[in-house]
């Protein structure tokens, strides 16, 4: 029994809930976190919001994803051709990466046609594959993960890139 990650699908607004509730269980999960600064017309507040709504990822055996399955707030297993999907860790370690770099990124669900592939050769985000494009006259990397049909968009220097 091999554990591999799979992306759950929550209720919306329940991520963090969802997590607790799953490391109460004793599973392995990854909820990637950004922080915020929310403005109301009283105040401000920094608040650590999820970077990808309703997902959470969990490190588990595909045999038991029915114990992670049976968590109030959460939906359904995100699945490809009919068996969950697993998601690769390289793919969770560059969320991560991105997330603590000082780079700037937008998540996006857009789907793009496909261009020149390059590596990240400089910086935070170095040894990173990913896929130039041309967004809002902006020359970005956009970083893709297939199994949950999610982009990362990165705004870089085009000195850090090199093609592939």
């Amino acid at each position: 029994m091999t554990k591999k990650w799979y992306a759950l699908y929550t209720k919306s607004r329940s991520e963090k809930k969802v997590s607790q509730l799953l490391t109460d269980k004793g599973i392995e999960c990854y909820l990637p976190l950004e922080k915020k600064l929310k403005i109301w017309s009283d105040r401000k507040k920094w608040v650590e919001e999820p970077f990808i709504r309703s997902y959470i990822f969990v490190h588990i055996e595909e045999e038991n994803l029915q114990k992670a399955l049976n968590t109030p707030g959460v939906v359904t297993v995100i699945r490809f051709e009919g068996k969950p999907a697993s998601v690769r860790e390289e793919q969770l370690k560059m969320i991560e990466s991105i997330l603590s770099s000082e780079e700037d990124y937008e998540l996006s669900t857009e789907q793009f046609e496909p261009g020149e592939q390059v590596v990240i050769e400089r910086g935070s985000l170095k040894g990173f594959y990913g896929e130039l494009i041309h967004h809002l006259n902006k020359y970005k990397v956009l970083i893709r993960i297939e199994s949950i049909h999610q982009n990362i968009l990165v705004r870089l220097n085009p000195s850090f890139l090199k093609k592939v």
